[in-house]
């Protein structure tokens, strides 16, 4: 019998998603009241703060909207963590220096990191270069955005080497 209560399942996914939704904000260092400032109230900090909580359950169009707000895909909030195509381990990464340099023009910056990142190791024989966790990290600061993210990037513009994919 369905008495108008979340079930125990509705529950999880609001606490999975209001788990997202909190470190994205604070990965951003914004409090409730700058989300609710920034999105010209359309976000309500009592609201996200409710969502965050996992006291209440977001509708698909305020995901997608809260996604956008925070320039993330809207999987990024939802997804069980299945995409197999997308690395999501912390771990080093092989780029396909070829492939980064045919890349589109976004992924200049990383380009030039990666150069640096050659002189540092003084490594220019190799059609591919391995890049810590670490090297993720900052090459994420350049973009402002989470690793997760740019290892999502990496993926899309195809310049991952073979066994990184």
């Amino acid at each position: 019998m369905n008495d108008g209560s979340p079930d125990s399942t509705e529950e999880d996914f609001a606490k999975v998603v209001g788990a997202r939704l909190r470190a994205l904000r604070k990965r951003r260092r914004l409090s409730l009241q700058a989300v609710e400032e920034k999105s010209g109230g359309r976000l309500r900090a009592v609201v996200v703060g409710s969502y965050e909580r996992g006291d209440r359950v977001a509708s698909i169009r305020r995901i997608a909207e809260l996604a956008e707000f925070y320039g993330v895909p809207v999987d990024t909030l939802v997804s069980d963590g299945a995409r197999s195509r997308i690395p999501t381990q912390e771990g080093k990464l092989v780029l396909d220096l070829d492939a980064l340099r045919n890349a589109p023009p976004e992924a200049e910056r990383l380009a030039t990191f990666v150069a640096s990142i050659q002189r540092q190791r003084n490594d220019f024989g190799s059609p591919v270069l391995t890049i810590r966790s670490e090297d993720i990290s900052l090459a994420a600061l350049l973009y402002e955005i989470p690793p997760a993210e740019l290892r999502e990037k990496l993926v899309a513009w195809g310049v991952l080497a073979a066994s990184s994919a």
